[in-house]
């Protein structure tokens, strides 16, 4: 069935399966290190608390059968060893169910832990790894050819990530529109890397530049991603390179090499041939029925469940980030579509003084913003949630509750898997009397500033973000026993 089949693409599909079996590796990772203090039994937002009174419909999850944190390390490493088997190739030797199962088992993994992954899975590349890696269940194995109708549904996921994109900024802050986002965005995005002061110290009217190819990238060139070849794959590289810029100039966890990664199968095989000299794949032309009519559902299944999207992207009340199932299949994405003009960050402080007189000392996250003399440094696609979520703490308290104070009182324990999150721990012999957290306005030094005295930030007092507690302060359920 020729007419099914995508035979040019088959380098293509070779490519985006291996890296994207490297994101989900990445993610898997992350999960393994992280949950303990995050989402375990003594996590700031534990998972058995989330789960009392949801059903499996709310959230469809392994955990609702059993949990401890045991057993999620054991869907980690699991998660992480499959993902690992894509990214060797393992998988395009296994007869075709056996490669689609594995697929579906990863998929069905990750979503176990996003659905009950609370706020600190409240991120948008969350869906988007979930939908790429659902659709990738249905690419196939070295023994047929990628099925054209399931090309097509990747480059209509990465449509999407684009598009959307481009039209909460055009809808959202007037500073898209004048072009003057990036007279901002370097210095207060969640967490800069280490060229973002470079980034942010450009001239203006190259920011202006900046800004207006990314409303070309993000609101015309999609369309060209359903047009013949070459079209398609100039539209795809002009994506990649874009995205590879962003990855440059800031962390956002996984976002951006997914983005590119959708675009890695729109290449089409001449390209990947010059590209990777010397590797063929040989295919059995003839696809199984079988496998026609799963691929025919799938694109059946996109398409029913693309009206939401599409209607959310000309809604004018567009949402940023939106799954309108518990599958988080067929999702709407976009991204800053406010900017924040300053700078805030919160630094936690303790002191062995009982008195809080004197010796406070700050605690150092991996990846925020703290001492004005430390580089910012490159994690992503590593995603250092915590870090994530005490910047949007700042911009609002309302995002610290209820896990902040939690956060707080481990720090007066010296729980080890909270502290295995930060950077380093100012109290190595016991834990300290006192915790309090602090506002301060960051800023990215000048030039003259930056040679001077070798800092890449200047800050300055903004008053507190939580008084000084003792263990003795805090509700007993918040307390680890």
């Amino acid at each position: 069935m020729e007419w099914f089949t995508a035979e040019d693409y088959t380098l293509a599909r070779l490519v985006f399966q291996r890296a994207l079996g490297a994101v989900y590796l990445v993610a898997f990772l992350v999960a393994l290190n992280q949950f303990r203090a995050l989402l375990g039994e003594r996590g700031l937002l534990p998972i058995r608390t989330f789960l009392e009174g949801r059903s499996f419909r709310q959230a469809p999850s392994i955990f609702h059968w059993h949990y401890s944190d045991r057993f999620f390390g054991v869907v980690a490493v699991v998660g992480a060893v499959l993902a690992a088997t894509t990214v060797l190739g393992v998988t395009d030797w296994l007869p075709l169910p056996v490669a689609m199962l594995v697929w579906a088992v990863l998929w069905a993994l990750y979503l176990s832990i996003v659905n009950v992954g609370q706020r600190w899975y409240g991120f948008g590349w969350e869906s988007l790894l979930l939908e790429a890696g659902f659709i990738a269940i249905f690419l196939g194995n070295s023994s047929v050819a990628p099925p054209l109708l399931v090309l097509v549904a990747l480059r209509w996921l990465l449509f999407r990530v684009e598009f959307g994109a481009g039209l909460i900024k055009m809808r959202g802050d007037a500073c898209w529109r004048d072009l003057t986002c990036l007279d901002y965005h370097h210095e207060t995005q969640p967490m800069p890397g280490p060229f973002s002061w470079y980034f942010h110290r450009l001239p203006k009217p190259l920011h202006r530049v900046e800004v207006a190819a990314n409303h070309v990238t993000q609101l015309v060139i999609p369309f060209g991603l359903f047009l013949p070849q070459p079209v398609a794959g100039t539209c795809a590289a002009i994506m990649i390179v874009t995205q590879l810029w962003l990855v440059v100039s800031g962390n956002f966890a996984w976002l951006n090499w997914l983005a590119i990664v959708l675009a890695l199968p729109i290449l089409p095989d001449g390209v990947w041939r010059a590209v990777l000299p010397g590797v063929s794949l040989d295919l059995h032309t003839d696809a199984p029925l079988w496998w026609v009519v799963i691929g025919t559902a799938l694109g059946v299944l996109v398409a029913g469940l693309s009206w939401q999207p599409v209607r959310n992207m000309l809604s004018r009340a567009q949402a940023m980030n939106a799954s309108f199932n518990a599958w988080h299949l067929v999702n709407t994405y976009g991204a800053f579509g406010s900017i924040t003009r300053e700078r805030f960050e919160i630094v936690i402080e303790g002191t062995s003084d009982p008195s809080g007189e004197n010796g406070w000392r700050e605690y150092e996250f991996r990846g925020k913003p703290g001492d004005p003399h430390r580089r910012p440094r490159q994690f992503a696609p590593y995603h250092l949630r915590l870090d994530w979520l005490m910047w949007f703490a700042a911009l609002s308290p309302s995002y610290a509750q209820p896990w902040f104070p939690r956060l707080l009182s481990r720090l007066l324990e010296g729980d080890r898997d909270t502290l295995r999150l930060l950077r380093q721990n100012p109290f190595p012999d016991a834990p300290p009397a006192l915790v309090r957290a602090r506002l301060y306005r960051y800023r990215f030094t000048t030039w003259e500033q930056r040679r001077r005295e070798g800092a890449w930030w200047q800050r300055e007092p903004a008053g507190d973000f939580m008084r000084p507690v003792t263990r003795d302060d805090l509700p007993t359920e918040w307390l680890l026993r």
